[in-house]
């Protein structure tokens, strides 16, 4: 992907850099990114995003036409656009590896950095890490929802924008998707991309019949054809009579798709005249409105195997953005805590251990300072420093193997979708005593 601008943030970034640097404020500061609430029907989220984050904070920087434009506005001072002229992150990050599973107060990026560099990054963070994990636990959702089924991402024309599309297709794949209907994703990404036809293929034929053949005869290895445009059965039908004739030639359709009507109901249908005219090895494919729920509750026991889904996974939308924030913890080597009504913060530097049992499925997690052990696996894990990775980041295959064994860890009641958060995020003493100090040393405005 492209370098974006330096001036992609909000403006308060850059109001408070100025601020900062005025005041000389240049300290180490800890912030984390977090998400307080788990939506409703969510008993877990998917970690996902740190690639492109990674990416951002190798790259980011200010051009000098940008720098120009800063000047021009009239709005900051001297010292800012100087700094800006230089600027490179030289901090150091903590993360959850892609593919982790999250749950409530847990860091998932941790940031250790000067001050106004650490500020900076905010806006950007929040929106790489914010989407693909929003994106990746919805998939995740729809891959235990069908098992061992081919899942497809077909949502990139209602994504919110490029982006989010290209970056839905990667976040998808992460949880478990088999591939994407988006071209860019396999070029940038190497997901492997499927595509059928739409129903504009067929309607521009004088007949049903003759779209088939021309698309058949054009990916001679194994078409799909869309069944569902005009009378359904009656293509299925059309269907086995054309593979018949075109099997001495070595013709090959490998799946029917339905985008339409009821369609559990149809591929038991579609099912029958496709085995009973010697079709039993063309697969049956469904798009259309699906999603988590939809693929729990009316296709459990259907002769389908596979679907697309798109535009539910790709804007999340149940749950469209998650209750996330990216908080200062520390700075200048003291504990800091935000103590906001519902929005209070944990202070300090922290870690998250994770406790399994003989079965390989998680108990539960435990929130704790960084310099405490604790029973369990730790989560976060050191990826940059000096600004730069301390390795080279795992494939996508890697990251994908690691989310299918983070999904084979949940137990079986959080594996439902409509089940709410139920596990248990343990908030160590030392974390609550540090805070209660805070909340009596504080000075407020008065």
């Amino acid at each position: 992907m492209q370098k974006s601008s330096g001036l992609l943030t909000d403006l308060y970034q850059l109001t408070m850099l100025d601020a900062y640097l005025e005041a000389d404020m240049r300290d180490e500061a800890v912030f984390e990114f977090f998400v307080r609430r788990l939506p409703k029907n969510r008993s877990f989220l998917m970690v996902a995003g740190l690639e492109q984050l990674l990416n951002y904070l190798e790259r980011l920087s200010f051009r000098a036409n940008e720098i120009e434009w800063l000047e021009s506005t009239g709005r900051f001072s001297s010292k800012l656009l100087n700094y800006l002229k230089d600027f490179q992150f030289l901090g150091e990050v903590r993360a959850m590896p892609e593919g982790t599973l999250c749950f409530e107060n847990e860091p998932i990026v941790q940031v250790i950095a000067a001050l106004p560099e650490a500020q900076l990054i905010e806006t950007r963070l929040i929106n790489l890490i914010h989407y693909q994990t929003l994106i990746a636990s919805k998939a995740a959702r729809c891959v235990l929802a069908a098992p061992g089924k081919m899942l497809v991402d077909f949502g990139l024309r209602r994504a919110h924008g490029a982006e989010a599309g290209l970056l839905a297709a990667r976040a998808s794949y992460i949880a478990g998707f088999t591939g994407t209907s988006t071209v860019l994703a396999e070029a940038e990404f190497g997901i492997p991309i499927f595509g059928t036809m739409a129903h504009s293929f067929i309607q521009a034929h004088s007949s049903e019949i003759e779209a088939f053949e021309h698309f058949a005869r054009t990916y001679p290895d194994g078409s799909v054809l869309l069944i569902d445009t005009y009378d359904t059965l009656a293509a299925a039908r059309a269907v086995t009579r054309l593979v018949r004739r075109l099997r001495p030639e070595g013709i090959t359709v490998r799946a029917v798709r339905l985008d339409s009507g009821d369609m559990p109901a149809l591929a038991d249908e579609v099912r029958k005249i496709l085995d009973g005219n010697g079709c039993e090895d063309i697969s049956i494919f469904c798009s259309g409105s699906l999603d988590e729920y939809v693929l729990a509750t009316e296709y459990t026991d259907t002769p389908v195997d596979g679907f697309g889904i798109g535009t539910h996974v790709d804007v999340s939308a149940d749950a469209p953005y998650l209750d996330c924030a990216y908080k200062i913890q520390e700075y200048a080597g003291t504990a800091r805590r935000k103590i906001s009504p519902g929005k209070a913060t944990w202070p300090g530097r922290k870690q998250v251990y994770r406790r399994y049992d003989a079965d390989g499925l998680i108990q539960g997690d435990a929130l704790v300072e960084i310099n405490e052990t604790c029973e369990g696996t730790a989560l976060l894990e050191t990826v940059m420093r000096n600004g730069e990775r301390l390795t080279s980041s795992p494939d996508l295959t890697s990251v994908r193997d690691h989310a299918a064994r983070e999904l084979a860890s949940l137990p079986e009641a959080m594996q439902d979708p409509f089940a709410e958060s139920i596990y248990p995020v343990k908030i160590a003493k030392s974390l609550k005593a540090s805070a209660a100090k805070i909340d009596r040393s504080v000075q407020t405005a008065d």
